[in-house]
C-alpha cells in the first residue's frame, strides 16, 4: 500500500456569491425578460451558493482570444500549484529534494511544455525528478491521477510522489455564447488547485508514518458514451461538452462497479466509514447515492463543496478527500473514492483510514 501523507486544498482568492455570478454573466450574455429569468434559474437549481474564481470578475473583459485565456491560465496554475505543492511538503515533512515522481494535472488550459518545468524551478525539485503530465481525464482526474500515484509507489515502495491539479474552469467559459452546455458549465463550474503528498510501503517505514493508506483501484470505461462530456476544441478554445443523460448513465453503472470492487476485497457498503466522491452535479450525487444503496448523508461532504465550491473537475474530489481526512474516520476502517469523467469512465480507490 502507499500511503498518504498530505492533501491539501487550495481555493483562489476571488470568492463571489452565485447571484453575483449570475448578475455577470446575464450582464456579458445581454439578456433580459424570460430569458434572464431562465438563467437565474439555472444558477439557482445547481445547488451551488460560492465560487472561487482565478481572476477578479472584471478582469475576465480582458481576455480577447483563447491565446489570452490560455497564456493567462498557464501563469496562475503554475503561481497557484507552487503554493499548493510547498504548504503540501510542508504539512508532510517531506523536503523538495525527497520528491521523487511530479504528478500534474489540468484539463482547463495546456502548453507544451506543461507547467510541470515551472514547478520544478521554482520548488527546487532534484534534476532527475520523475514527471508525468496528465491532460484530458477532465472531473474524473482526481481519482485517475491518485490511482496512476498509487501505481507508481507500488512499483518504487522507496520513493515519495506528489500530485497537483489545477483547474481553473473559468478560464474556459465562452462569453456570448447562448448554447445551453455553456449556460450550464457557467452556473456549475469553479475554480481549485489540490495537492496530494504520499510515499511506498518502504518509505512510510523509513519515515515512521501510518496515516491514511490507498489499498487498491479499479478502472471503468463505458462504451458509446464518448459525446456525453468532454471539450470541443472550437474557434475560442474549449467548448464544453454536457449531455443531460450524464447523470443516468453514471448512475447505471457505478452501483455494480463498486460492488464487485468492495466484494473482490471481502468488503460489503456497510462497512465504508467514508466516500469521498466528485461533486459532478446534484443530479450525479442523487444518481450515486440511489444507485450504490448509499444513506441519505452518505455524500453531504460532497455536497457542502458544491454548495461552496461548485465543480472544480480533477479538483474537488481532492478537495473532499481533504475534507473525509479531516473528519477522522475510524482508523483502519475502509474508504472508497469514487471520481466520473469524460470517456465515460469511472475511477474507483479503496482507502483504509
Amino acid at each position: 500500500m502507499s500511503t498518504i501523507l498530505a492533501v491539501h486544498k487550495l481555493l483562489p482568492p476571488h470568492r463571489y456569491t452565485q447571484k453575483e455570478l449570475a448578475d455577470a454573466f446575464s450582464e456579458e450574455l445581454e439578456v433580459e425578460g424570460p430569458m434572464r429569468e431562465l438563467l437565474y434559474q439555472l444558477f439557482e437549481g445547481t445547488t451551488v451558493r460560492t465560487r472561487h474564481l482565478a481572476l477578479p470578475i472584471p478582469e475576465y473583459r480582458e481576455l480577447n482570444s483563447f491565446r489570452d485565456s490560455n497564456n493567462r491560465h498557464q501563469q496562475l496554475a503554475l503561481d497557484y500549484t507552487e503554493q499548493a505543492v510547498r504548504s503540501a511538503l510542508d504539512t508532510a515533512r517531506v523536503a523538495p529534494h525527497e520528491v521523487d515522481m511530479l504528478i500534474t494535472q489540468s484539463v482547463t488550459g495546456i502548453s507544451v511544455p506543461p507547467f510541470d518545468i515551472g514547478l520544478i524551478d521554482r520548488l527546487g525539485l532534484r534534476r532527475d525528478v520523475k514527471r508525468m503530465p496528465l491532460f484530458g481525464f477532465g472531473c474524473g482526474g482526481g481519482g485517475a491521477a491518485l490511482a496512476r500515484l498509487h501505481d507508481y509507489l507500488r512499483a518504487w515502495p522507496g520513493h515519495t510522489a506528489v500530485l497537483v491539479s489545477a483547474e481553473l474552469c473559468s478560464m474556459t467559459v465562452q462569453r456570448g455564447v447562448r448554447t445551453s452546455e455553456n449556460l450550464l458549465g457557467a452556473a456549475l463550474c469553479g475554480d481549485a488547485v489540490a495537492s496530494v503528498v504520499a510515499c511506498g510501503a518502504d518509505a512510510a517505514v523509513a519515515r515512521g508514518v501510518d496515516g491514511p493508506r490507498i489499498q487498491a483501484t479499479r478502472s471503468h470505461f463505458y462504451p458509446d458514451s464518448t459525446h456525453m462530456a468532454g471539450w470541443r476544441i472550437g474557434e475560442n478554445g474549449f467548448e464544453v461538452v454536457l449531455h443531460r443523460g450524464l447523470p443516468d448513465e453514471f448512475a447505471k453503472h457505478v452501483g455494480g462497479d463498486v460492488q464487485a470492487f468492495l466484494g473482490d476485497h471481502g468488503l460489503t457498503t456497510g462497512e465504508i466509514t467514508a466516500w469521498p466522491c466528485h461533486p459532478g452535479g446534484p443530479k450525479v450525487l442523487d444518481g450515486v447515492t440511489k444507485a450504490v444503496g448509499l444513506a441519505d448523508d452518505a455524500l453531504d461532504r460532497s455536497r457542502k463543496h458544491l454548495a461552496e465550491c461548485g465543480n472544480c473537475s480533477s479538483a474537488s474530489v481532492l478537495h473532499v478527500l481533504a475534507d473525509s481526512i479531516a473528519d477522522q474516520p475510524p482508523r483502519g476502517t475502509p474508504g472508497v473514492l469514487m471520481s466520473f469523467g469524460p470517456g465515460l469512465f469511472s475511477e474507483l480507490v479503496l482507502l483504509r483510514w
